[in-house]
């Protein structure tokens, strides 16, 4: 409750620097408001009936604070709000919490439906309530007191919750006139006013996008659907518009589908058996052009995570396939091999992905290890990272090279040799300076010639396969970095013997040859040139008697 104050402080204080503002208007800031208020109270983790509890207490508190109680415990007596009554800031605010309780209900119940579909008609209620509260809050907000920024946002605001109980309805045309109301409001506020409230507004515009393209989508608009493919592989269309965009994509793919019934793998024809396994081979092109064209890592990243994602769910449903089969197989039917080989196919493509990720990450990595550390006290990235990295790489080839049915493939082993060494040579590169790192210097210098071995014989071997080349990293940029290091290596190695040099050895000590530093000269040495003996040599002392008791 303590924290809940603290926000209706911050609340009131933003609501009198309103009204004390120059022209002399009420004003809320509704977006801030509500969004700081989703942040804090639930929705940064999808927690609508948190959210709603809180906008339940802060009706109570407003209520109690401006004297405008509902009767009392025995009788309920209703009362509305009136423009007349416009002369606090808060009266806005309290008709603001009623429309956003209603609203974080109806999503609570829509989450809910997923399993009862009975409660859709109460979230259809709910959100007709909340879209009602809000048209309340615009023929407020249309009174002279208000001034005119008040006004545009919740004139926003109510297309906003019209534009989803349409949504809801799948009332598209409708639905869509009032999403693009609220684009354009927003639209116009954010180009109006601070950088810092034009990026709340621009991600409010952000989140109604892909309802629009939705809405244009189920219209008619065939184009939309391309734009709908794009912001769901980037990220775009997050919580439950989500699963919106992956029912809308995977049945425009299972329409194309039904007339695909074979691929072409490395010169071999394979016949495509299960829907599931069509309808992602027909999304890979797309996914693999998303990522090519990717703006930055952290997109790519999430990008080949989408799509690996995607595979191990298809891989998973071919498994039960071949597990009915199997059982099929054992009652006297005969089995389909055109299924086995579509395991194959996935599993050949999921390794891929898994080296072609990995890889993009390594290479992240080794941009962010040349620059120089900005915060100390922030760990950066470390040599052991990468070997990680090159680890799962190396472990995903030795993967593909036993994968049945490309044992027999010599230029297709050929290459995953080629790749190997490459990926070592890397590995091996990284372990060096992680000893490096800790001063082992021999040990380092030994891994620099193992990785000048491996670089050589991917030189020797690339002659006759030089189209293999194309994705690897470069091996020549290696080995001028590996000679590089090796002359840097031999340097820090004989100013660290000098600086060692300098401090005594524990055998120097053993040996009796060095002056303890802190104790004084012995009687004998006094004047003497000769060091004292560390540790003194044993002298003889006489022994504690022994006392017998008497009998």
């Amino acid at each position: 409750m303590s924290a809940d104050k603290q926000n209706d402080a911050k609340f009131s204080a933003m609501d009198e620097n309103k009204e004390n503002s120059p022209d002399g208007g009420l004003g809320l800031e509704i977006l801030q408001i509500i969004k700081e208020s989703q942040q804090q109270h639930g929705l940064r983790h999808g927690d609508y009936q948190r959210y709603r509890g809180y906008c339940s207490r802060r009706l109570r508190r407003l209520r109690k604070t401006l004297g405008f109680k509902m009767g009392n415990r025995h009788k309920f007596i209703g009362k509305k709000i009136t423009v007349e009554m416009l002369s606090d800031s808060r009266y806005l605010l309290l008709v603001l919490m009623e429309a956003e309780r209603a609203w974080s209900y109806a999503m609570q119940l829509k989450q809910e439906a997923n399993t009862e579909p009975r409660k859709r008609f109460h979230l259809l209620a709910r959100l007709r309530k909340a879209a009602k509260h809000s048209e309340k809050l615009e023929k407020l907000c249309e009174s002279p007191r208000v001034d005119a920024k008040t006004k545009l946002e919740a004139q926003a605001y109510t297309a906003y919750l019209s534009g989803m109980v349409e949504f809801e309805m799948q009332e598209w045309k409708r639905a869509m006139e009032a999403f693009n109301k609220c684009k354009t409001i927003y639209e116009k506020l954010a180009s109006a006013f601070t950088e810092e409230m034009a990026a709340l507004y621009r991600q409010r515009v952000d989140e109604i996008s892909p309802n629009i393209r939705y809405c244009a989508y189920n219209i008619g608009d065939q184009n939309a659907i391309n734009d709908l493919m794009q912001m769901r592989l980037t990220g775009g269309g997050g919580g439950m518009m989500a699963e919106k965009l992956e029912a809308l994509i995977t049945q425009a793919r299972t329409k194309q589908a039904a007339t695909m019934s074979e691929v072409e793998w490395r010169g071999r024809s394979v016949p495509v058996k299960i829907d599931k396994a069509r309808i992602f081979l027909l999304g890979l092109a797309d996914n693999e052009a998303a990522i090519a064209q990717a703006s930055n890592e952290e997109t790519k990243e999430h990008l080949y995570e989408t799509l690996l994602a995607e595979c191990r769910d298809t891989i998973q449903a071919v498994k039960e396939e071949l597990k009915s089969e199997a059982k099929q197989r054992e009652r006297g039917s005969d089995g389909d091999t055109g299924k086995v080989s579509n395991l194959h196919y996935l599993t050949y493509i999921k390794l891929c992905t898994l080296v072609k990720r990995n890889e993009s990450m390594a290479h992240t990595l080794q941009a962010k290890l040349k620059e120089p550390e900005a915060d100390e006290n922030k760990r950066g990235p470390r040599p052991q990272d990468l070997i990680r990295l090159y680890d799962i790489v190396l472990q995903s080839l030795a993967e593909l090279s036993t994968l049945q049915g490309l044992e027999d493939d010599h230029t297709f082993q050929k290459e995953v040799s080629l790749k190997t060494l490459v990926y070592k040579a890397y590995r091996c590169f990284f372990i060096a300076q992680s000893y490096v790192l800790v001063k082992k210097w021999s040990e380092a210098l030994v891994l620099y010639e193992r990785v000048l071995k491996y670089a050589k014989e991917v030189q020797s071997k690339a002659k006759s396969l030089n189209n293999s080349l194309k994705d690897l990293p470069d091996v020549q940029e290696l080995i001028a970095e590996v000679n590089a290091e090796k002359y840097s290596l031999q340097a820090a190695a004989i100013l660290d013997t000098d600086e060692t040099a300098e401090v005594p050895s524990q055998q120097q000590v053993k040996d009796n040859t060095v002056r303890a530093p802190n104790l004084p000269p012995g009687p004998a040495l006094v004047g003497s040139s000769q060091p004292s003996a560390v540790p003194p040599d044993f002298q003889p002392i006489p022994c504690k008697p022994l006392f017998f008791d008497s009998l």
